[in-house]
């Protein structure tokens, strides 16, 4: 499963002049926290799809014959199963927490 199609989504950042230190219209620092959670997504996901292009690879180096060891190749599928798992869990979280804060009445 490939991300590359995916747009990286942009997060709301201090005004232009350059400035982080904080203002009124962002109290706690709040868009330099969504900045850096969104970067750390970003790699996240950027890791799960190397790992993704990295088994296509080898997949194709087996079957051309080009390595024979079998083991590598499983073991960079399992790797990257795992991280397409964690991704998926990650996400369902993110959803979660988002609906629970949607019910919230206030």
């Amino acid at each position: 499963m490939s991300i590359a199609g995916l747009k990286p989504f942009s997060i709301a950042t201090p005004a232009a002049g350059g400035s982080t230190a904080q203002t009124s219209s962002d109290p706690g620092g709040v868009g330099q926290i969504t900045g850096a959670f969104a970067n750390v997504l970003e790699k996240a996901l950027q890791s799960v799809d190397a790992q993704e292009k990295q088994v296509r690879v080898l997949n194709e180096q087996f079957v051309t014959g080009q390595i024979s060891d079998v083991h590598t190749l499983v073991i960079a599928a399992e790797k990257a199963q795992l991280g397409m798992q964690l991704t998926v869990q990650v996400r369902n979280k993110v959803i979660e927490a988002y609906q629970e804060i949607m019910r919230t009445q206030l």
